[in-house]
């Protein structure tokens, strides 16, 4: 389809207003098109595996790393800083399963990157290793709900993992009892201050152990009734004496998905049990998750709240201190680097995991540029390339559908037209399915995915009133244009239509 010169007319081009935005420093910017944004990064850099000469050029270089782990979110580092408030609560609260009684239920709160699962993992390991040193049976079992997200699933990986506990509990202790068999064989006195009054009693414990060993089959990850993959958790975990904490991280997502009735077996099957209990942690962003609980659930589960804060600049510059000194050789950072990635992460609301994130790959495009010591402007790449990152993996896993409109839109601002609503993305969306014979969604329907994508960040549709003539969304793009099409255009379906330039119509403000 050939592009119309209409679309450059003054007419159109007078209803272009300007837009303001933040850049990384937090500034206003105004007069500047996000899709004309000067990446430092190349989107082929994020889009294809680099094979030639990449490792032999790294390896050629002194490392700069000491230990990089410790700078991902999944470890869990030895001290936390500006987070003792909160472990001391929540060891305040997980002390009574070190005496063999049941802890209150916890519920943490917090935006991403502020400690909570970090300070949960760290308490929870300080909890087992003392109670190894006392023989106190206690355990702490971590699910993620963004991955485990059904009932189904969270209950049969519950079950498995005391299955799998039960049974090299029943095996260890019946090769235990068996060297007393042997032993009482020998010696009748052996059996004395033991339940055994026999030789006897003691080989036929053994071989119960032996059978209910041989019987703990796991519990498939689909295909049961739910009911009886709660009987199987519910026999595993009651199967020995023990007190056991079950840590739900990003539990609003299991809510979200299944309901809360996986919260409401886990918050009441303590009064069915007889020789364990069970204690339920929940991590969440969403501090409005439990308005949507069952009042019943809401008020077991609640037990305890711990909130925590957002980091402010110079905590996060205390964290990325303490982790950076095993992290890299000694000398490796420059003075400015470590204030400018925790000034970063701070405006993304004290989020110390983007301020880890940033260091660290700063640190990897250091390493790949061969220098020696990471500089300012290492980090400020290191910005540029996570949020490309991002961009890259949202808009490469949207449906087709959405890719469509996101293309649609991203032509019309191609083609000069701002402030674009829905009506013309339609007009544009229809001509596209058209030309790769997709099928063609309602407005109605159009209009939800670009409320999808508003909700992703990758474009801002915002509603304005158009007094007699109602209410419209106007649209803009929130990411890069260029690299956002390029990564659309991996689609193998969108190729076809790569060429296209469809019609435009110019339109005029009404005055």
């Amino acid at each position: 389809m050939a592009h119309d010169d209409r679309t450059s007319g003054a007419g159109n081009l007078g209803r272009e207003q300007d837009v303001q935005e933040q850049d990384v420093t937090g500034q206003d910017v105004s007069d500047r098109d996000t899709s004309e944004r000067d990446f430092q990064v190349d989107v082929d850099d994020v889009l294809e595996e680099r094979t030639e000469g990449l490792f032999d050029d790294l390896l050629s270089g002194e490392p700069i790393f000491e230990n990089k782990e410790v700078l991902r979110p999944s470890y869990t580092p030895s001290d936390l800083p500006h987070r003792t408030d909160q472990i001391n609560s929540m060891a305040t609260i997980l002390v009574s399963a070190l005496r063999g009684d049941t802890p209150s239920n916890i519920l943490i709160y917090g935006k991403t990157g502020t400690g909570k699962t970090a300070s949960a993992k760290f308490v929870s390991q300080e909890l087992e290793s003392t109670s190894q040193k006392y023989d106190v049976p206690c355990e702490v079992e971590y699910i993620n709900c963004e991955v485990t997200d059904t009932q189904y699933r969270v209950l049969a990986q519950l079950a498995n993992t005391f299955i799998e506990q039960n049974r090299a509990f029943a095996s260890e202790r019946a090769d235990e009892l068996a060297d007393l068999l042997e032993a009482a064989r020998r010696d009748a006195a052996s059996l004395r201050d033991t339940p055994f009054d026999d030789t006897d009693a003691v080989e036929s414990r053994v071989r119960e152990l032996r059978a209910e060993s041989d019987e703990m089959d796991n519990v498939p990850m689909t295909g049961w009734p739910t009911d009886r993959v709660y009987e199987a958790f519910f026999d595993a975990v009651d199967y020995q004496e023990r007190v056991a904490v079950i840590m739900l991280d990003e539990i609003d997502k299991l809510v979200e998905k299944s309901g809360d009735d996986t919260l409401y077996n886990l918050s009441r099957m303590n009064s069915e049990l007889d020789n364990s209990r069970v204690s339920i942690i929940g991590i969440s962003n969403d501090l409005k998750f439990t308005d949507f609980l069952d009042p019943r659930v809401k008020s077991s589960l609640g037990e305890e709240e711990i909130v925590f804060p957002p980091y402010d600049a110079d905590q996060l510059r205390d964290i990325l201190q303490h982790r950076a000194e095993p992290a890299f050789k000694e000398g490796a950072l420059s003075g400015d680097v470590i204030p400018l990635c925790a000034a970063f992460a701070a405006q993304e609301h004290g989020d110390a995991r983007r301020a880890l994130d940033l260091l660290r790959t700063a640190g990897e495009l250091a390493e790949r540029d061969q220098t020696d010591v990471v500089e300012e402007a290492h980090v400020r790449q290191a910005q540029d390339k996570i949020e490309l990152d991002r961009v890259v993996e949202v808009v490469r896993t949207l449906p087709t559908q959405s890719k469509l409109v996101l293309y649609a839109i991203i032509l019309l601002e191609r083609n000069g037209v701002h402030n674009i609503n829905t009506g013309e993305v339609f007009n544009i969306y229809k001509r596209l399915c058209e030309d790769i014979d997709a099928d063609v969604l309602t407005q109605r329907r159009v209009t939800d995915l670009i409320s999808e994508l508003d909700m992703l960040g990758i474009v801002n549709a915002v509603v304005v009133s158009k007094g007699r003539y109602g209410r419209t969304k106007e649209i803009s793009l929130s990411v890069p244009r260029e690299e956002t099409e390029t990564v659309l255009l991996t689609d193998s379906r969108l190729t076809e239509v790569e060429d296209a330039q469809p019609f435009v119509q110019a339109r005029f403000d009404d005055n």
